[in-house]
């Protein structure tokens, strides 16, 4: 009788080759967007289940946006798609998404008077700060990105100007 599986042989990928890998997971970036999804997908929850049902599309498409943004940064699409101005996009997403659950929770907890409305607000007020925090520190990625990205184009004009023999008198 044969072992099924020898002993150094891991076992097939499954379902866990569908989660981001744990060292992005435990860097300040995979802990936000993990709970930036996590609230987004809470609160679309209450907002189904509450009066203020025609809120729900915001909470769902930042749902979808930090999830996409999660696994992206996980396979290091970053790195691979140079097209894209990451920090940039990731930036307008945070500001967007605090100012956006920042309005309608106001709207929420102060026009609707059932639970899931006021869980929908409360746990929004907590996503616009979770999305204060990532903004703050994607705007300081941001800058040193703009910073290598002008550095790189004022070198290029210095090489240019200086490969130049013109003398226009």
């Amino acid at each position: 009788m044969e072992d099924p599986e020898p002993a150094g042989a891991s076992a097939p990928p499954g379902l866990s080759s569908l989660f981001p890998p744990r060292e992005f997971l435990r860097s300040r970036k995979g802990q936000l967007l993990l709970s930036e999804s996590v609230l987004s997908f809470i609160i679309f929850i209450c907002y189904i289940a509450s009066l203020a049902a025609s809120f729900m599309m915001a909470p769902l498409l930042e749902f979808l946006l930090a999830l996409f943004l999660l696994f992206a940064y996980a396979s290091k699409l970053n790195e691979k798609f140079k097209g894209v101005h990451w920090p940039l996009a990731d930036f307008l997403r945070c500001v967007t998404a605090a100012i956006i659950y920042f309005a309608i929770s106001i709207a929420a907890v102060s026009k609707y008077n059932d639970g899931a409305s006021k869980a929908a607000g409360v746990f929004g007020f907590v996503a616009t700060i979770v999305f204060a925090i990532d903004f703050y520190i994607t705007f300081n990625d941001l800058v040193t990105f703009l910073k290598q990205g002008s550095s790189n184009s004022l070198e290029g004009r210095k090489t240019e100007d200086e490969d130049s023999d013109s003398d226009s008198d």
